[in-house]
């Protein structure tokens, strides 16, 4: 380890940034210094905006290039105790995309199109908890309390501990699941290697992996991913009769303005508000108009 890449790391944990985000930091200033075959303190201004410069040509998404930059910003500040101008490293512009949401019809279709039983644990529960794909696989066996019916999610994005509800249907798949264990795991709900033997828990990928083997079996031609199912179970939720707040918990967002996209894509609320066509009186057209 170079003594650059010891001090940022040494920052990162300091300020207590998650996993993900610490290594999405130190490889973007292992890219940039790889991509001017110079050690990053020797990087200037300059070489900021041709990097820049180059991820747009790439067509990254908004989101990705703001991470990226976000990721130099905290290396030239933090580490490196330099200025840094957000005149001259503009953040993109972020666009407002809704998410894709699938029906019940087909959220059922994806799960029984499972490849496994453990894949379609994994499936069942991101459906009926919310929860994102990495605080899925860091799920103890510890966090399922049947006395209380709830799941323990803890340490979520923003190292946030809650709730959300154990649905009696999820806790008689989680009790097959465990069945099916030939070695009991102690710790993991979803444990790792090959054969679901490990001390560790499984990869994130193998839940995205999951997702898209069920989309392909079941025909479903959207673009399905893990946080398609986060989506639903909002979605879902408020078609149902759920209030935004309760969800807002649920999902553990931070603020309510985050959730209130699912206003946007629930059926009940679209169809409750009549299109203003169908308010305007007109005179009937006459039968010669055919």
């Amino acid at each position: 380890m170079t003594h650059l890449r010891k001090m940022m790391l040494e920052e990162l944990q300091r300020r207590n940034y998650s996993e993900n985000t610490t290594r999405c930091y130190i490889r973007t200033v292992e890219d940039f210094a790889k991509r001017f075959k110079r050690s990053p303190d020797r990087l200037g201004p300059e070489h900021i905006r041709e990097y820049q410069a180059e991820l747009f040509k790439k067509k990254l998404s908004s989101g990705t290039v703001t991470q990226r930059l976000a990721a130099l910003r905290f290396f030239y500040i933090k580490t490196l105790k330099r200025a840094w101008s957000i005149a001259e490293t503009p953040y993109p512009k972020q666009g407002f995309r809704l998410p894709t949401i699938l029906s019940q019809e087909e959220v059922g279709r994806l799960i029984d199109a499972a490849l496994t039983s453990y894949h379609r644990t994994l499936l069942m529960t991101l459906y009926a908890t919310g929860v994102r794909r990495a605080e899925l696989t860091h799920l103890k066996v510890s966090d399922i309390d049947s006395q209380r019916m709830v799941i323990h999610v803890r340490g979520g994005k923003g190292r946030k501990d809650r709730d959300v509800m154990l649905s009696p249907k999820l806790l008689e798949e989680l009790r097959a699941h465990w069945r099916r264990f030939k070695r009991k795991p102690s710790t993991w709900l979803f444990p790792g290697n090959r054969w679901h033997t490990g001390d560790t828990p499984i990869n994130t990928k193998v839940v995205w992996y999951a997702c898209q083997q069920a989309a392909q079996r079941a025909g479903i031609q959207k673009n399905v991913h893990p946080h398609t199912l986060r989506h639903c179970f909002a979605t879902h939720l408020l078609e149902a009769g759920a209030d935004l707040r309760t969800i807002q918990m649920l999902l553990g967002h931070r603020d309510l303005e985050e959730t209130t996209i699912y206003l946007h894509l629930s059926e009940r609320h679209l169809s409750a508000t009549a299109s203003p066509l169908d308010l305007l009186k007109r005179k009937e057209p006459s039968p010669r108009d055919g």
